[in-house]
């Protein structure tokens, strides 16, 4: 429900064809692209060039979402009405946080008109500043800035509060913290329209992960402490996190090499399946049976009939 497949723009990184293929391999069936990619798609135009892109190139379903913000700069809203006329399933700025709340409002407003959901990346980028891995003990052993729970918790308290006050459903992305559990546990149980969903490195890796400065562990929001991982597993099993994603977000090697100034992102669709493995290596298959069930199911926000896929449909 959550990769990056960098075309337009970036093929050099990964292309539809190259992206869907890794989702083959991973046992994905549909995948949801997000729009961070050159040019956005803010408009009916591009939304079209991906899709007839992915209809030629691509072994399993490819489903569009489209900007929430011109050019995702989060200064004035895409035209949401003629992107839902052309097909996408939803509404993102993914890659970054819309941080104007009043304009965010809109958004929420425009896509419970045209009925689409809205999913975010929760990041207060006043709070993370020029954080690179999890606030805590590693950040400060190793020297690097810290990006602290409470840069994304501010955004899904945010996204809580829309969602109530537009009756319209609200998606936060790669949760990784147990204060964002806490709240949209919370929330829930007031039955309030968000929802939540969970990556396999978030809750099989720990900031550990990251004390030989391997930037294959840079991913954005950062792997994070032990008892954040407990808590998305109790999210995981009480239902608070019902949708696994992988955040795929492939970079060129001269991207990622040698020191943690460079950019976040990991290629996940192949390996998804290998880190949910280590759950039940772990004594957790309860967690990781709600996962991959989970994992299975067509997301509810969803327009009726999209990201169906065919039981025993052959792949490429």
């Amino acid at each position: 429900m959550h990769v990056h497949l960098r075309e337009p723009g970036f093929s050099h990184k990964e292309t539809i064809e190259s992206g869907a293929r890794a989702a083959a391999a991973g046992g994905f069936t549909t995948i949801v692209c997000m729009p961070n990619t050159a040019p956005v798609p803010d408009n009916p135009g591009t939304i079209a060039w991906i899709k007839d892109r992915a209809s030629n190139m691509s072994p399993v379903n490819v489903l569009p979402t489209g900007a929430i913000s011109k050019n995702l700069a989060g200064e004035e809203l895409a035209p949401i009405g003629s992107l839902a006329q052309a097909g996408v399933v939803a509404i993102t700025d993914d890659g970054h946080c819309i941080q104007n709340h009043e304009l965010m409002r809109r958004a929420v407003e425009y896509a419970r008109m045209v009925g689409v959901p809205v999913l975010d990346h929760c990041q207060d980028y006043n709070l993370v500043g020029n954080g690179v891995v999890h606030e805590g003990y590693w950040s400060t052993l190793l020297g690097l800035p810290g990006w602290p729970a409470a840069g994304e918790e501010a955004i899904v308290m945010r996204n809580i509060l829309l969602a109530e006050l537009c009756d319209h459903h609200i998606h936060c992305q790669h949760i990784s913290t147990a204060g964002s559990v806490r709240l949209l546990r919370e929330a829930r149980d007031r039955g309030v329209k968000i929802s939540g969903e969970v990556c396999p490195h978030h809750i099989a890796l720990t900031d550990e992960s990251i004390q030989n400065f391997d930037t294959n562990y840079k991913v954005n929001p950062p792997l994070r402490a032990q008892p954040d991982v407990d808590a998305l597993l109790g999210g995981i099993a009480d239902g608070t996190l019902s949708i696994l994603c992988s955040d795929h977000a492939p970079h060129a090697h001269f991207e990622k090499v040698e020191h943690y100034i460079f950019l976040q992102g990991l290629i996940k669709c192949r390996v998804a399946g290998q880190l949910l493995q280590g759950l039940g290596a772990a004594g957790k298959e309860q967690i990781q049976g709600d996962l991959l069930m989970g994992s299975n199911k067509k997301p509810q926000s969803f327009r009726d009939g999209e990201g169906h896929q065919e039981v025993g449909r052959r792949q490429q």
